[in-house]
């Protein structure tokens, strides 16, 4: 059953609100950064080797091994909405570990990839392939969020999910912290006076 409940960790109809968000992608559409398929999927394979790969992805690794890094996490997030997003993700799969009679989350404020790693070890879960799977539910998420607000096709999307999908297995083995995103930061900072938007971040 292990892999029955690791697809469910990772699906999109886990009720956690992942749909609702872009991190950043948004703004980046709204200021023309990102206008294509080609722009959308050089925006996302930035983001995820340059944020989510040097610093959520080795994060979440150590916190499966038991670290505790939530606050630490959390002063990473660089913009309100960002911190207000894991914070929101985190409470809601806490809320949903609880309901299912999995555990409780021992953290007042549990970040998304805390509350991630707990359910890993309540699930007894691979650890790389969970990580694995929570690095892919966060790229089908941004390719989810392009077709949206670019908008593109559903080929195009899975022409983008091929391509950056084949990244994901170098990704999971970083380990090295880091977290030098200027670009993501300032738009994201951008995005939470953005007029008009169809996302929360």
């Amino acid at each position: 059953m292990s892999l029955a409940r690791l697809l469910q960790l990772a699906s999109p109809a886990l009720p956690v609100g992942a749909y609702s968000y872009s991190q950043g992608l948004e703004a980046a559409i709204e200021a023309g950064i990102v206008t294509d398929e080609a722009s959308a999927q050089a925006w996302i394979a930035d983001v995820l080797e340059f944020s989510v790969a040097r610093m959520e992805a080795p994060v979440l690794w150590r916190m499966m091994q038991g670290e505790d890094l939530n606050q630490m996490f959390l002063a990473t997030r660089e913009t309100a909405e960002l911190r207000a997003e894991t914070l929101q993700m985190g409470h809601s799969l806490a809320r949903l570990l609880k309901e299912l009679k999995l555990g409780e989350v021992p953290l007042e404020e549990p970040s998304y990839p805390a509350a991630y790693a707990f359910a890993v070890n309540a699930m007894k879960l691979e650890r790389k392939d969970a990580l694995l799977a929570y690095l892919w539910a966060w790229l089908e998420n941004q390719v989810m969020a392009a077709i949206k607000a670019v908008p593109l096709g559903q080929t195009a999307g899975q022409r983008m999910l091929l391509a950056l999908g084949e990244r994901l297995e170098a990704i999971s083995g970083a380990s090295e912290l880091s977290n030098l995103a200027p670009g993501l930061a300032f738009l994201s900072a951008r995005h939470e006076t953005q007029y008009s938007r169809l996302f929360r971040s």
